[in-house]
């Protein structure tokens, strides 16, 4: 065999899993994955360089409808009155749409520091719930759109069979969500079959909700399976907690804690309400705790202990789940500000004298969304797919930074992009602020967005 051909880049500062090191340098192998960090001639990368964040948590259709759930309606809003504004947007969504609307939306998120995706994905049949010709179009277009953006996917098809802890069938609205068992395991099994090292395929239970013990029990035991990430929704309103106690006689983290092998593989969306016993039992068990603050915080949903699940040495990671804001530094920052505005403390995520806020939480969601995502992201380092942000070394903002204060500043200094470049699998998809292919993405999602205003 030959020799593996690599490109050579030096930074004035890279960021590694043991902090800032100046002058160095990494040379990227002909697949896209670092082959090793040291100093040496190359071109030059720029004045900081960050690893690319995992977004951990997608609902990609839902990036087109953010705005439109903002009027008071005739009773006191929450998630549930959103959700029937969601029910209805999705029904105008097929495969065409889904991918101009998801293109869009990874474009947005690898400019602004993603460079990997997880897609909880239950779009899966048409409005009436009748498959299409191809079952897994819908798997498809999201597949298409990742490429097309060049951002790194983990497609998570989602498993929903029933509308309550009840059992009770899916609504009209809820129809094209649904599979039995045996159909999600043929869909999970076709997909299983495109993956490559820049597509990844998990699992996603609905929720506790929507899908009955002895069906969650029967997936996670599927060859289909096995190996792969699994993500859920869970805990997030306090009339989920109340319906799982009086149906299940558990809280939902107890009852799943309880009830299946909860490890490093999984990964709770949101979990926002938790006792002081799940709390500690979450972080034990080494799952990720799946975080969506802005998300959180527009559907009114609640705050994460996140003092209490960092000390007891918990993993967590950030997604943007219905992209109501598009941006790592967003999430961190109000991952940040919610718990300050709560317990009228600063500092929050910084557990010890001296610590960063910064330094703190985008390791951390460096390292839960390498875990979600199931794929050697999160980190540079040898043998780590090469997924890495330029900040923006003219930037007035970063101009009073240093390494003690750099991430600190890209977090919290103000809402200028301060993401340059960024680089996928070893391929410049984003260079001075611009992506590779964005007016015609862009293009193409304002006439899909005319049509469907008219339809």
């Amino acid at each position: 065999m030959g020799a593996t051909l690599s490109t050579r880049y030096t930074a004035d500062h890279l960021w590694t899993p043991q902090g800032w090191v100046r002058d160095s340098g990494v040379s990227i192998d002909d697949r896209g994955f670092i082959a090793d960090l040291a100093g040496g001639e190359g071109s030059r990368l720029g004045h900081w360089v960050l690893p690319g964040m995992p977004n951990l948590h997608s609902h990609a259709f839902q990036r087109a409808m953010a705005g439109l759930a903002e009027r008071k309606g005739k009773s006191d809003d929450s998630f549930w009155t959103w959700r029937e504004t969601m029910y209805a947007f999705a029904s105008t969504i097929g495969p065409d749409e889904l991918q101009a609307i998801a293109a869009q939306l990874y474009v947005e998120m690898v400019k602004s520091g993603y460079t990997q995706v997880c897609e909880f994905h239950y779009l899966h049949h048409q409005p009436d719930g009748s498959p299409y010709a191809q079952p897994e179009a819908m798997s498809l277009a999201l597949i298409e759109a990742a490429r097309e953006a060049g951002i790194t996917l983990t497609l998570l098809p989602v498993l929903y069979m029933s509308g309550g802890f009840d059992n009770r069938p899916l609504a009209p609205r809820q129809r094209r969500f649904g599979h039995d068992v045996p159909s999600y395991v043929r869909l999970l099994e076709t997909l299983r079959s495109h993956e490559n090292d820049r597509l990844r395929v998990g699992v996603a239970l609905h929720s506790l909700r929507a899908v009955p013990e002895q069906a969650l029990r029967d997936v996670l035991a599927a060859d289909a399976a096995q190996g792969c990430p699994i993500h859920i929704h869970i805990a997030e309103q306090i009339g989920e907690v109340q319906d799982c106690l009086a149906t299940r006689g558990a809280r939902p983290v107890e009852w799943l804690l309880d009830h299946a092998n909860v490890d490093a593989r999984w990964t709770l969306v949101h979990a926002t309400h938790l006792s002081a016993q799940e709390t500690s039992r979450l972080a034990r068990s080494g799952a990720v705790a799946g975080l969506c603050p802005t998300t959180e915080a527009n559907l009114g949903d609640g705050l994460f202990p996140l003092a209490e699940y960092l000390d007891a040495g918990g993993t967590l990671g950030i997604g943007s789940d219905s992209h109501i804001s598009v941006s790592p530094v967003e999430e961190l920052r109000w991952l940040e500000y919610g718990q300050r505005l709560a317990t009228r403390h600063r500092n929050i995520a910084a557990r010890h004298q001296g610590d960063s806020v910064g330094e703190t939480l985008w390791p951390a969601a460096l390292r839960g969304g390498a875990l979600a995502a199931g794929l050697p992201v999160g980190e540079l380092r040898a043998g780590a797919r090469a997924d890495l942000l330029v900040l923006d070394d003219r930037a007035p903002l970063l101009a009073a930074c240093n390494e003690r204060s750099v991430i600190d500043g890209f977090l919290f200094a103000g809402n200028v992009p301060l993401v340059r470049d960024v680089m996928v699998g070893g391929e410049w998809v984003v260079r001075d602020f611009t992506h590779r292919d964005e007016d015609r993405i862009a293009a193409r999602y304002r006439s899909t967005m005319a049509r469907l205003s008219r339809d």
